[in-house]
């Protein structure tokens, strides 16, 4: 991979926050010509800096008013039990993320969002209680969230 200079820098923090924005647009926030500021989208697509680009959408327009986080844990840490149980999550569209955490009384953590407290309870008492190995489940209930950014911070890597 390339080092990144303050024109790829700015592409990408132009991109996070709209990647449906023209090249035209683009190239004339970041001060390039059109033809090297594709050309450098490219590079940084082909690089891997880009992994992918997606829309929003918006949860509660879609009823999606439920967001939990979930702390599981698990009887035994072994290669097959963890890789049983992630195998199981990424079969459930509801959860959103899935990590392996340390520093807490918690094998993983799970971000999950639903329709409502009905749809939670399919989803624990028919999914996530009965994956092979899971004895225990914690749910915390989101109230209001204060934040909710997909912009990875980039200032790190000007110079």
């Amino acid at each position: 991979m390339s080092k990144l200079d303050r024109y790829d820098l700015s592409i990408l923090a132009e991109l996070q926050r709209d990647a449906r924005i023209s090249n035209q647009e683009l190239a004339e926030r970041i001060g390039l010509s059109p033809s090297p500021c594709s050309r450098r989208v490219k590079q940084l697509e082909d690089d891997g800096y880009i992994a992918r680009q997606v829309a929003l959408l918006d949860r509660k327009m879609l009823r999606l008013s439920l967001t939990a986080y979930v702390l599981i844990g698990m009887d035994r840490h072994t290669p097959e039990r963890f890789e049983n149980f992630e195998a199981a999550i990424r079969t459930l569209p509801q959860v959103l993320e899935c990590s392996l955490v340390t520093g807490m009384d918690a094998d993983y953590q799970l971000k999950v969002v639903v329709p409502d407290m009905d749809h939670y309870q399919k989803l624990l008492l028919g999914h996530l209680t009965r994956i092979d190995g899971v004895t225990s489940v914690r749910s915390s209930f989101v109230l209001n969230q204060v934040l909710n950014s997909t912009e990875l911070p980039l200032t790190h890597l000007r110079t």
